[in-house]
């Protein structure tokens, strides 16, 4: 039975991997990573609300990076010591070397908490470790688990809100919420023994649409499968993934939870968050001021003299703007960017010196 076999995987890793976990708790909401990047909720009494919810990358109908198959230790799992940017934070990162199947991804994973608060905000970043570029599609495997319970709850989609709800009945209703883009995708399944395939995961992370309701009429329950237009990643590019998880004793106090987690993910994004990143002497500061309403300024520095390609993409990836596209010399340099011809959003800009790749966010308001 899927309840036993699962309660005792939890017993193990408590058992087993102590070591290699990492938790915190905030005093609204215990959040807790596993060695793997396995993501569990649980409320302050002990009371697990979510078994697990992992990523998912995908590149191709045979190709998904997934929690069982794939994932092993890149980086350990640990508690962040004094953390910047939240109260809490876990830190760990994983690779496919489990499987060494494609797609050849990095999953960074930070989990952020909050006093208090019944919510956490999970960053993941996926950076492609492939020779070449591939069309990477992010998402979530969950497996909900309200009140240690599994069966007979429900998944549902509250569009107004763009909140995912699992419940059941008048007990503790959990929610997630994408952050960082638009999801293209929501498909629930009754669990079953060994699901987890490639060509599985690809269907329901490429249904088209968004499940509106899911009700589980076993006593195995839902697996929820989430995900969110590709994006275009050349050899060492990445992008960032963010999503929200609440807890709440029902719908309206989850949605509130929600909404919390929203404010602190906006002040996440406008913060130093990535103060610039420095590949072999290449370094492409954060955009100035960021979200801009219609222009900023982009400084980068290179290495050496050479040939500069500076490009935005949009969050699915397509190449909107060429800002740079020649030869310059060593130092530091400054663009600036008008961006009166886009619509509001998230885009992404990337530079490429000789060989080298460097990509930061930026959000345009209007």
């Amino acid at each position: 039975m899927k309840k036993t076999l699962l309660f005792l995987a939890v017993m193990l890793l408590f058992i087993t991997n102590s070591y290699s976990q990492a938790s915190f708790s905030t005093g609204a909401l215990n959040v807790e990573v596993d060695e793997y990047g396995g993501i569990a909720l649980y409320t302050p009494d002990g009371t697990y609300q979510l078994y697990r919810a992992a990523v998912l990358v995908a590149s191709s109908p045979t190709t998904v990076f997934n929690y069982k198959l794939d994932a092993d230790v890149e980086e350990p799992t640990v508690l962040v010591d004094n953390p910047t940017l939240s109260d809490f934070e876990i830190y760990g990162a994983y690779n496919n070397e489990y499987s060494e199947e494609p797609p050849d991804v990095i999953a960074r994973l930070r989990a952020f908490g909050w006093n208090d608060g019944a919510f956490t905000i999970v960053k993941f970043t996926i950076e492609n470790n492939e020779a070449t570029a591939i069309n990477a599609s992010a998402g979530l495997d969950i497996i909900p688990y309200l009140n240690e319970e599994y069966g007979y709850d429900s998944v549902s989609y509250n569009s107004a809100e763009g909140v995912i709800r699992f419940h059941r009945g008048a007990e503790v209703n959990m929610g997630m919420k994408l952050l960082s883009a638009s999801l293209s995708s929501l498909y629930s399944f009754e669990w079953y023994d060994e699901y987890e395939a490639d060509t599985s995961y690809w269907n329901w992370m490429n249904t088209g649409a968004l499940q509106p309701l899911y009700a589980s009429e076993t006593a195995d329950g839902p697996v929820t499968i989430t995900a969110q237009d590709p994006v275009v990643l050349d050899p060492g590019a990445s992008f960032n993934v963010y999503y929200a998880m609440a807890l709440g004793a029902d719908e309206p106090t989850m949605l509130s939870n929600i909404t919390a987690a929203i404010e602190k993910y906006n002040i996440l994004i406008t913060s130093v968050e990535d103060p610039g990143t420095s590949v072999k002497g290449l370094r492409l500061e954060q955009n100035h001021p960021n979200p801009f309403r219609q222009s900023t300024e982009i400084s980068y520095n290179l290495p050496d003299d050479g040939f500069v390609s500076l490009k935005l993409y949009n969050v699915i990836g397509n190449e909107v703007a060429t800002l740079v596209n020649a030869d310059q010399s060593k130092g530091p340099h400054t663009m600036n960017f008008n961006a009166h011809d886009l619509p509001a959003g998230v885009y992404y800009y990337t530079i490429r010196f000789n060989n080298q790749i460097s990509t930061n966010k930026m959000f345009l308001i209007k």
